[in-house]
């Protein structure tokens, strides 16, 4: 029985926390950060206040878990187009077209890329995306080592600087330019990048 119960409340608790992270996403979009107040995240979950403040701290740490589930979401779609088994630069390459890709899902790059900076600071944007997309990005260059990126290659600088461009390209599309474009423009960049082997 206590199962259960243990059970049943922690599918109340899920709920809960996907109500409130899906209103607030929702919400944030449309209204962005500064304009969208905690009465109205919790009216539209359609749940009480006090729950809100039992499952975030307060608007900053709802936002920030938001951006964290963004951020999942990204690197899961960067894994799931470059499997380890691909070699180095294909592998990278199917990566740096599912980054733009999963970057056009609505909301995501004015989410990532404009909201959370403002509100979090770079910092904690860099680190975010050090545990995400940074990651596969860093992780895919370092398995390019040796197979088509020279033994000395700075990695990390390197990583930094191909995520400046990816985030730009993210960007640019988001405002209007043509996807295809920028997917052509970034799969050269990595191909002058890293040798075939």
């Amino acid at each position: 029985m206590e199962d259960k119960k243990t059970r049943s409340n922690q599918e109340r608790t899920a709920a809960t926390r996907g109500a409130l992270l899906a209103a607030a996403r929702d919400l944030l979009i449309r209204k962005g950060y500064a304009a969208t107040s905690t009465p109205e995240i919790v009216a539209a979950a359609g749940i009480t206040r006090g729950a809100l403040y039992h499952h975030f701290a307060d608007k900053q740490d709802l936002f920030r878990a938001i951006l964290e589930d963004e951020a999942c979401a990204v690197a899961a779609d960067i894994e799931s187009a470059a499997p380890v088994d691909l070699p180095a630069r294909e592998a990278l390459l199917a990566g740096s077209l599912a980054y733009l890709k999963a970057m056009t899902a609505p909301g995501r790059t004015q989410l990532l890329l404009i909201d959370g900076p403002a509100v979090l600071g770079s910092a904690a944007m860099f680190a975010l995306d050090a545990r995400h997309a940074g990651r596969t990005l860093r992780e895919g260059l370092r398995a390019a080592v040796g197979h088509g990126l020279p033994e000395d290659t700075p990695v990390d600088a390197l990583a930094a600087l191909l995520s400046a461009a990816f985030d730009r390209a993210a960007l640019e599309i988001e405002a209007g330019g043509d996807p295809g474009q920028f997917q052509a423009a970034m799969a050269r960049l990595i191909e002058r990048t890293v040798a075939a082997a």
